[in-house]
C-alpha cells in the first residue's frame, strides 16, 4: 500500500471536519500560548479534539488546548486552532504546519495567526500587541522542502508580502478607533525551545527584528504557498533575554498573555468582519 500524500492527507482532515459541520468558514485564526480563550466568543460552535482529526496531533504545551473551533464569531464564519504544534517539541515540519492546510483547505480566504512573543524592539512593554509586517526564518527549516506538490501551490513562491498590506491596514484602522496600541514590526522566528541569549538578542536587534519567537513563520510559508491571505499579530509577553535583567520564565508568558488577550480580543471582534470579501456588482456577484 503506497504511503498517502501530504495532499490526501489534508483531504481526509478536511473530510472528517466536514461530517462534523458543514460551516465553511471565511477566516482562519490560530490562537498562540495563553491566547486559547478567545475562541469562547464563537457562537454555535463545534468543537473537535486534535486526537479526533486525521494526522493531528494532541498538544503538550502549557496554554495550547490543541482543539479545532467552528463557528459563528460576530458574524463571520470563522474556524479557530486553539494551539499549535512547535519544532521544538520534535514534530517534523510537515506535522507543524498540518493543522494550517487542513484549515486552509476548508477554503477560508484568510488565516489570522497570533503568537507569544519576546520584545527584541526596547520600545514594547510585556502585553503590548504587534502587527508582523515582515518575518525572518531563523528556524534553519522550510515547510516546502522536498518534492513540490502542484495541488498545492508553485515550486517557489513569492513572499515579498507575506503578511497582507490590506489585512495590516484594516488591523490598524480597527486599533486606532479602539485606542489600542498596536505596533509594527518584524518577527523573527527561532527553533527554541530555549529562549535567546543576551548575544543572540543583540544580533536579532541587528537584523532588524523587533520581537522573537518559535511559531508562525512555517504557518505563514504555508498559508502563503497555498495562496491564503496571511496576518499575524504578536502579544510581547516579556522583553528578550539581557534586556530586563530578569530569568525569563513559560509563567511570564503565560500571565502576560492573558493581559494582552483582552485588547487582542477586542481587535479581533473589530478587525474580523472587515477581513471578509464581500461579492460585488462589478464582477458579477463573485468574490475576488
Amino acid at each position: 500500500m503506497n504511503k498517502p500524500t501530504i495532499y490526501q492527507k489534508i483531504r481526509e482532515a478536511v473530510d472528517s471536519i466536514h461530517k462534523r459541520t458543514d460551516i465553511k468558514p471565511d477566516i482562519g485564526i490560530i490562537l498562540g500560548s495563553g491566547l486559547g480563550d478567545i475562541g469562547g466568543d464563537v457562537t454555535d460552535a463545534v468543537t473537535i479534539p486534535y486526537t479526533e482529526i486525521p494526522w493531528f496531533h494532541g498538544t503538550s504545551v502549557e496554554g495550547h488546548a490543541g482543539k479545532l473551533v467552528i463557528g459563528g464569531f460576530h458574524g463571520v464564519k470563522t474556524v479557530f486552532l486553539q494551539g499549535r504544534f512547535h519544532l521544538y517539541e520534535g514534530y517534523p515540519m510537515e506535522d507543524v504546519v498540518f493543522p494550517t492546510r487542513t484549515v486552509c483547505g476548508l477554503g477560508i480566504q484568510t488565516l489570522i495567526m497570533t503568537n507569544a512573543s519576546g520584545g527584541v524592539n526596547p520600545a514594547f512593554e510585556p502585553s503590548d500587541l504587534m502587527l508582523i509586517s515582515d518575518h525572518i526564518n531563523l528556524m534553519g527549516d522550510n515547510p516546502l522542502k522536498g518534492p513540490n506538490l502542484s495541488q498545492l501551490g508553485a515550486r517557489f513562491p513569492d513572499l515579498s508580502e507575506a503578511y497582507n498590506k490590506d489585512c495590516l491596514e484594516t488591523f490598524q484602522n480597527a486599533a486606532g478607533k479602539l485606542g489600542i496600541k498596536l505596533h509594527t514590526g518584524i518577527y523573527a522566528g527561532l527553533l527554541g525551545p530555549t529562549y535567546e541569549t543576551p548575544a543572540e538578542v543583540r544580533m536579532l536587534r541587528t537584523l532588524g527584528a523587533d520581537a522573537v519567537g518559535m511559531s508562525t513563520v512555517p504557518e505563514s510559508i504555508a498559508a502563503n504557498h497555498l495562496g491564503v491571505r496571511v496576518a499575524g499579530i504578536s502579544c510581547i509577553t516579556n522583553r528578550a533575554a539581557g534586556m530586563s535583567g530578569q530569568k525569563l520564565t513559560h509563567q511570564e508568558v503565560m500571565d502576560n498573555s492573558k493581559k494582552g488577550a483582552v485588547n487582542l480580543s477586542n481587535l479581533l471582534r473589530s478587525a474580523v468582519p472587515r477581513l471578509v470579501h464581500k461579492p460585488s456588482a462589478a464582477n458579477g456577484g463573485k468574490q475576488s
